[in-house]
């Protein structure tokens, strides 16, 4: 296997940025979405629990094309790979702006998740490839930063072009950043072209991917409006998933050319550690997605604003991160994991004791401790979780692992999603319930609109409303609850992985 020296000086710095930019879009893609959704379900006339599912296909469509990563890279080169990715990336997205229903939006983001998915854990791979083995911390620590840097830009930038363009914008401006960046890691790494290696594709475990996870997220999607099990639609997506997971783990254990090799997971950091990643990442998703929708739609903050109210959460990343990539080689990762998952749990349970009379201060301050957590997660965990993989795998590692990772975000948006509608429709029929004409606080709030000039009907609304918004934040409260318990569970698999010697990391292949 040919090796290249690690690059210095300018461009270092140069791939390094180009790598970041391309990063950097894909991650903003999915930020920049969030706070958009009830503008693009009431432009497109759905629900806005239905417009998730523009999160959703994406995130879904991503991971399952992931895993090709390194077939794609082995057969036409990670560099060819990557450039073309970016382009396309670029393309579909424009489309995704020009969509006029929500079943062709969903569609070209079905289309943007799949070019999107290479993408990542290329830049990753390619960048591992220009530092020396010492620095692969600080490396990963600039990498790192795009993806911390989106969560303060996407929120906010999505908020103001929804608001004052309109939602298509937050897709178009992606045309130009992509073709800057494409060109500009052209011009990098050309001559840094891995070999090409035909392997042929596994298309019979790509299908039973495809049809297995696909049923299981569709699963989830649509499960609450069917009823669940009671729908005979929900019954065929889950045996579908059932069957198609089953045969597909059967399937790729014995291939010789699996599209998920799942031999990495004989190795125990990496199987812990992608399965640490995929949780957190899970429950954290599922949290900004509920974050958003409550402002919207309860607390009457506009998309700018609900921006602005996320975008906090960056901010302390961006500071950290550098020094978390100079630390993790320092002391050990496992550490740094600890301190990020109670981080993640303390701001968790902070967010479980909001009321409906809470300000912008009191929700953009946990958003804004949030991001300490964020700066110490994914480096030492990456750094864990590749620790022990050699050098020639590891477009195949990343690949597998932001698979998993990205898979959980699309079932913990929907999953969230589900469990705060269900637990608002039981706190409001609770509420409700305590509801009465013979007294009480309810009665008494009733007869003040009343005397206050308000007729009878327009009261017993106002106090629904009153109802409902409460209904809703209890279950907001309930769902930061239950993210801040399996915060603490993750602690306990942190400390379940092997540590981590300094330096440690993939081994350079031979020079061949």
């Amino acid at each position: 296997m040919v090796h290249y020296e690690p690059m210095k000086g300018w461009a270092l710095v140069g791939v390094t940025i180009s790598l970041a930019m391309a990063t950097f879009m894909n991650v903003l893609d999915t930020t920049i979405a969030n706070v958009s959704i009830p503008a693009i379900a009431g432009g497109l006339a759905v629900t806005p629990n239905q417009g998730t599912w523009v999160i959703t296909s994406y995130a879904v469509a991503t991971a399952i094309v992931v895993p090709l990563s390194g077939w794609l890279a082995a057969n036409f080169g990670e560099v060819r790979t990557f450039v073309t990715c970016t382009l396309l990336f670029s393309f579909v997205s424009i489309l995704c702006g020009f969509s006029h229903n929500f079943e062709t939006l969903v569609v070209f983001r079905v289309l943007q998740g799949a070019v999107a998915g290479p993408m990542i854990p290329l830049s990753q791979s390619l960048l591992l490839r220009c530092y020396p083995e010492e620095r692969r911390g600080t490396a990963l620590s600039f990498w790192a930063m795009t993806t911390v840097v989106a969560p303060i830009v996407g929120p906010i930038m999505g908020g103001w072009i929804t608001d004052n363009i309109g939602w298509p914008w937050i897709f178009y401006i992606n045309g130009p950043v992509g073709v800057a960046a494409a060109f500009s890691a052209w011009s990098f790494l050309r001559a840094r072209e891995t070999p090409v290696v035909r392997k042929p594709v596994d298309t019979v475990g790509l299908a039973l991917l495809v049809i297995g996870v696909g049923s299981l997220q569709m699963l989830f999607d649509i499960g609450n409006a069917h009823d669940w099990f009671s729908s005979a639609h929900v019954w065929i997506l889950a045996i579908t998933a059932t069957m198609g997971l089953s045969f597909f783990i059967a399937w790729e254990l014995t291939e010789e050319h699996p599209v998920v090799d799942l031999s990495l997971f004989r190795d125990w950091n990496f199987t812990l550690g992608t399965l640490t990643l995929s949780m957190g990442f899970m429950v954290f998703f599922g949290g900004i997605v509920i974050f958003t929708l409550w402002l919207q739609t309860q607390m009457g903050y506009t998309a700018s604003w609900a921006g602005l109210a996320a975008s906090p959460t960056g901010i302390l990343s961006l500071l950290i991160t550098p020094f978390v990539g100079i630390l993790v080689h320092r002391m050990d990762a496992r550490i740094l994991g600890t301190f990020a998952f109670l981080i993640y749990a303390y701001t968790s349970f902070w967010q479980a004791g909001f009321n409906t009379d809470a300000t912008f201060y009191d929700v953009a301050m946990p958003r804004f401790v949030l991001g300490a957590g964020m700066a110490c997660l994914f480096v030492p965990m990456t750094t864990i979780t590749f620790s022990r993989i050699p050098r020639e795998k590891i477009a195949s590692a990343a690949g597998v692992t932001n698979f998993c990772r990205l898979v959980a975000a699309g079932f913990g948006a929907s999953l969230a999603v589900t469990m705060w509608e269900n637990r608002a429709a039981l706190h409001q029929s609770h509420l409700v319930e305590n509801v009465t004409w013979y007294g009480g606080p309810a009665s008494e709030a009733l007869d003040q609109m009343v005397a206050g000039g308000m007729e009878m009907p327009g009261a017993l609304t106002m106090m629904m409303i009153t109802i409902r918004r409460q209904a809703v934040m209890m279950a907001t409260c309930d769902i930061y609850w239950i993210s801040g318990a399996l915060f603490c569970v993750m602690l306990g698999l942190v400390w379940l992985t092997r540590r981590v010697q300094p330096h440690s990391g993939p081994k350079a292949p031979a020079k061949g």
